[in-house]
């Protein structure tokens, strides 16, 4: 590869999928971070963070915060054509979720780690606090 991958000539559905797999990661590390050890529990918390509707739930968290280039990039995302949608979400949900793989997508390609850590914790804010507590209750 010869051309550096930047958000302007990366597609709005490879920037999803990059974005995708950067949302998958910073769940994987905050249930770690939080002590969570067998995969049976690891895989059973990660479902209510990487849903769909979970995650247009999260979007809802953070669209008054982003700034222009960041609703840029979920929007890009939002817009992609979507010709298969899966039976536990709407069109609306799924679009709003790929919105929100792509503006992860679009921070990772610009380094901006510390700001995915910000979004991710104001995004799913309710859902870690309700972990921690049932952490703390076991």
């Amino acid at each position: 590869m010869s051309e550096k991958i930047t958000f302007k000539n990366i597609s709005a559905a490879a920037l999803a999928y990059l974005g995708d797999c950067v949302m998958e990661l910073s769940v994987r590390s905050f249930l770690v971070s939080e002590g969570l050890s067998s995969s049976r529990h690891l895989n059973a918390e990660a479902l209510d963070f990487v849903r769909a509707p979970e995650q247009a739930e999260a979007m809802h968290n953070i669209m008054d915060i982003l700034s222009e280039d960041e609703a840029a990039a979920y929007r890009r995302g939002r817009n992609i054509g979507h010709t298969n949608t899966p039976k536990n979400c709407t069109v609306s949900q799924y679009r709003q979720a790929t919105g929100m793989e792509s503006l992860f997508g679009y921070l990772h390609l610009e380094g901006k780690q510390d700001r995915i850590n910000e979004l991710f914790e104001i995004a799913y804010a309710d859902k870690i606090a309700a972990l921690r507590e049932k952490q703390k209750n076991l």
